[in-house]
């Protein structure tokens, strides 16, 4: 199983937090990720509760979903079904993943009115 914050950081990176879920391939493994994930998560939120009513499932599926934007197709379609997520910006790769010139354009801050 591939654990989740084996240094037991407090304060980690996204590399280090979402970095290994990118190489899981199996499903129980992709599960007890998450669950550590979301209870690491849930730490900051008890702190300090969000103004958005997010809960941390949903932060973590967004950012692992994200994450996985910046990797090839396969690995983000295996992210995507394994955590049960969809890239925020791009949608789930079920519905195909966008071409350079639209994921650009995705992308860009629309000028306010």
């Amino acid at each position: 199983m591939t654990p989740f914050n084996p240094e037991n950081k407090e304060t980690l990176t996204f590399g280090e937090c979402l970095g290994p879920a990118m190489k899981i391939a199996d499903e129980a493994d992709a599960q007890q990720y998450l669950k550590a994930y979301i209870a690491f998560i849930q730490i900051a939120l008890d702190k300090k509760p969000p103004t958005d009513g997010r809960k941390a499932s949903e932060i973590a599926a967004v950012n692992l979903a994200y994450f996985a934007g910046y990797y090839d197709n396969q690995t983000r379609a295996r992210v995507e079904r394994l955590f049960y997520c969809s890239h925020p910006i791009f949608g789930p790769i079920t519905k195909g993943a966008p071409t350079i010139e639209e994921a650009l354009n995705m992308g860009k801050v629309k000028p306010a009115p």
